[in-house]
């Protein structure tokens, strides 16, 4: 006689546990809500000097001085911008010095900081540990500090009023923190990533670019954006070492151009001008950005 398999009984849910769900999915609807919040309120906040900056630099020359009015907010024009490229030497020029010796320092000190990160990493040598606090050494001393001694220098190798000059000025005092960043960067790879890629007969080099460069790719991102950053913004050092309008980078040229008559101060051709100087970074910022996002996993999916 075939027995009968009695059917599971479902048992519906409880009061009780209705009850305890709905206030965790209205505390994770209150909680989405406060970090939209939370974000907009931030990125307003960073974008709204840069949008004022535009806004200002926009308007014409009565409102330079003045309190902003609903008029003025309307009717915008390019008239700071054009006083600021009529005036003596093309802002144009400064602006293509300060991208040349930017960009030439960020590869330059991403070039350099990478080897030598890599080496003080990966290549176990006597020492290594004593160079790498040398390395550091500069690094706690403010560069200002140096200026006269390295104005006696390039003084010395010709390279006062010479972007060449400026150039390594940015470079010798970047590397000390872009190969403490490389360093670190490297030293979170596992050896088993580069050891595999020796027993597969790569050189040191083939390994670096071929394996590693990918994988510290945030790194040399990081390294890249700080020597950028600071070398299109510098004003000390390009004041001291260059001497010629046509060699000036921006910062100093703006400087030159925002003073007018008795010391006034032209506030249109500086809102003008501090919008052409964000611009590139704003720019260099978002295309590299994403590599923040990406990380280690792309590189080592690459």
């Amino acid at each position: 006689m075939a027995t009968q398999s009695a059917a599971p009984v479902a048992f519906p849910a409880t009061a009780g546990t209705a009850a305890g769900a709905a206030p965790g999915r209205v505390l994770r609807r209150v909680s989405h809500v406060l970090y939209y919040v939370v974000a907009i309120v931030a990125a307003l906040l960073f974008l709204f000097p840069m949008v004022w900056a535009l806004i200002r630099s926009l308007q014409g020359s009565v409102a330079d001085n003045s309190a902003p009015t609903l008029g003025s907010l309307v009717h915008l024009t390019l008239h700071n911008y054009g006083n600021l490229v009529s005036t003596g030497t093309s802002v144009w020029t400064n602006a293509g010095n300060s991208l040349i010796v930017a960009v030439v320092t960020a590869i330059l000190t991403a070039v350099v900081a990478t080897l030598a990160g890599y080496g003080l990493s990966r290549l176990k040598f006597p020492g290594a540990g004593i160079a790498f606090v040398i390395i550091l050494a500069p690094f706690m001393v403010p560069f200002q500090a140096m200026l006269t001694s390295l104005f006696t220098v390039l003084t010395w190798l010709h390279l006062t009023n010479n972007l060449v000059g400026l150039i390594l000025v940015y470079t010798t005092f970047q590397l000390p923190f872009a190969t403490y960043i490389m360093r670190n960067s490297f030293s979170t790879i596992p050896t088993e990533v580069e050891e595999a890629a020796l027993i597969d007969g790569a050189s040191h080099l083939g390994v670096l670019r071929r394996v590693m460069v990918p994988l510290v790719r945030p790194g040399i991102v990081t390294v890249v954006l700080f020597a950028f950053f600071f070398a299109w913004n510098e004003f000390l050092a390009a004041l001291m070492l260059l001497t010629t309008n046509a060699r000036m980078t921006l910062p100093v040229a703006l400087n030159n151009l925002a003073s007018g008559a008795y010391g006034q101060v032209d506030f249109g051709k500086l809102d003008a001008g501090a919008v052409i100087a964000m611009a590139p970074c704003v720019v260099v910022f978002l295309i590299l950005q994403r590599y923040y996002v990406n990380g280690i996993t792309a590189g080592a999916g690459k």
